[in-house]
């Protein structure tokens, strides 16, 4: 049995548990440090102690899958608050070359993101002055990469001169010194891929723009790549919480000698064409990075292949594109002219009466499921057929997750490879787990709650305060409702519910426990 250890962005359970899911699937172990190790949200991991669990794992392992956010600042909400110096952070990168020494045979696998620009005025996840002034550190960024590009024109030109003398220059040297503090960091981490040091490296970009701060990063780093001859060891695209589930896939198909071939169907004609919010290039591009990534190759065969991608996908991008929180009279025209939903679901019923490994990327809509959609998959009897479902956050983190766990799947369907009952219903509770919170609780639960709950309470989502057992208990109420209403259709298992919780005090996201339980014949 391979040994993989993990060490994780940070320790919600998209970073935490979602990985460890996909490995339980399989028979690699995967090895990842406790829960309290990890910090908690702004307050960063216990890093030294960590690198010495690194250390001691890392000696008999084949594997190393490695967050560079969490080695060297303590997690992703960390990378962007820190304070440490270049030596403190360049010692901590160190440790790689140190276990790479200890065993020489041990693969690295890495991921570091790019620092995130928010276009919004926040402090939950950035520094204190975020809240009065990100909008204007968005847009500062956003023009400085037009003036290097020399595209301003005399409006820009003025904005960017208000900016300047709008956000105090104590403020402009905090956050620009920690950008260049930690883009210098990424390129060592680059001089460890070329060292053979690290073998793979994902550099995903968090929430990015055609224009600003991580647009400029981005080419810098891309050109540097280019110019070392990295290009198959360095993918750079859109994307953050999904990377290690991806990491893990591709560890899976080089363990199993496995290259999935994967053929893809969109429900818009122009889905592979559009942007998605929080990205800065089309559909299908990044589609290409993902499966690449993971291990996988695009062919264009419906008939002969180890799996098929039904991606559902809006007609319009950016700004055009809804969110899960929109009603339907909210949604531009094209999601009832240019998206066919009924061919889709007529296709995916085709391609699985013909025993087709069929796993659906839901990404017509951000921050959860299309409930359209998903409704008239549950009326067709089809939510039990599916091998893989995602439908969360952003198009990278849904596309992501749902590319590792098809692919891992669909390894263990093969006519010749013998599979137990533990992958199966592994792998099962993996995907109801999806339908659970990607539809459940980021389409319908969250929106509920926000909007009829909270209010009565005095809060918002972004903080819950004393009111966190109350609302998580309102939260698990709903999600039981949601699965006796729309899930009751599924036959193979009953779904039970436990340990709902709320990791980071907000509303954004929600962990839980999903047990199957074997339904009895009648």
């Amino acid at each position: 049995m391979k040994n993989v250890v993990y060490v994780p962005l940070d320790e919600r359970p998209c970073n935490y548990q979602y990985p460890k899911s996909l490995a339980s699937m399989t028979d690699i172990e995967m090895v990842i440090p406790d829960r309290e190790m990890l910090g908690n949200m702004k307050v960063p991991a216990n890093v030294p102690y960590l690198l010495d669990w690194i250390s001691k794992e890392a000696q008999t392992a084949s594997h190393l899958i490695v967050s560079i956010d969490m080695l060297v600042y303590g997690g992703i909400v960390p990378s962007r608050l820190h304070q440490l110096s270049a030596d403190e952070c360049l010692t901590r990168l160190g440790i790689l070359r140190k276990i790479k020494k200890q065993n020489p045979d041990l693969r690295i696998f890495a991921y570091d993101l790019i620092m995130r620009v928010p276009a919004y005025n926040s402090s939950e996840e950035e520094p204190d002055y975020y809240e009065e002034f990100g909008e204007r550190i968005f847009r500062l960024g956003w023009l400085y990469d037009k003036r290097d590009q020399n595209l301003l024109n005399s409006e820009d030109q003025i904005e960017l001169a208000r900016l300047e003398k709008e956000i105090p220059v104590t403020i402009q040297e905090d956050y620009l010194g920690r950008r260049r503090k930690n883009f210098s960091i990424t390129q060592e981490v680059l001089q460890l891929v070329d060292n053979n040091i690290i073998d793979y490296l994902i550099i995903p970009l968090d929430d990015n723009s055609p224009f600003g701060f991580t647009a400029k990063e981005q080419r810098q780093l891309m050109y540097t790549v280019d110019r070392l001859n990295l290009i198959d060891k360095i993918n750079i695209y859109p994307g953050a919480d999904e990377i290690a589930c991806t990491l893990f896939s591709r560890v899976f198909c080089e363990i199993y000698q496995y290259t999935p071939e994967i053929f893809i169907r969109y429900s818009s004609t122009n889905g592979p064409f559009i942007i998605p919010r929080y990205e800065d290039r089309i559909l299908s591009e990044s589609i290409k990075s993902h499966i690449s990534s993971a291990g996988g190759v695009i062919v264009y065969d419906e008939r002969d292949n180890n799996l098929i991608l039904m991606v559902h996908a809006p007609a319009r991008g950016q700004k055009e594109m809804a969110e899960s929180s929109f009603t339907l009279e909210g949604r531009h025209r094209t999601y009832f002219s240019e998206v066919n939903i009924r061919e889709f679901v007529q296709a995916m019923s085709h391609y699985l009466r013909k025993r087709k490994n069929v796993a659906l990327a839901d990404v017509a809509v951000s921050n959860g499921a299309d409930h359209s959609l998903m409704q008239l998959l549950g009326k067709k009897g089809l939510l039990e057929e599916l091998l893989a479902y995602a439908g969360w956050n952003t198009n990278g983190n849904t596309v992501g997750t749902v590319i590792a766990h098809a692919i891992i799947a669909s390894y263990y369907n093969q006519s010749n490879i013998e599979k137990t009952a533990d992958h199966e219903e592994k792998s099962r509770g993996f995907y109801y787990s999806r339908l659970v919170e990607d539809w459940g609780y980021q389409t319908l639960v969250r929106k509920h709650i926000s909007d009829t709950v909270l209010p009565s309470l005095g809060i918002t989502p972004r903080c819950l305060g004393d009111h966190l057992n109350e609302v998580t208990q309102a939260v698990e109420d709903r999600l039981n409702e949601f699965i006796q209403t729309n899930l009751a259709v599924i036959k193979e298992h009953k779904l039970q519910l436990d340990a709902v919780h709320l990791p980071w005090k907000r509303m954004f996201e929600v962990g839980f426990e999903l047990k199957l339980v074997q339904q009895e014949l009648v």
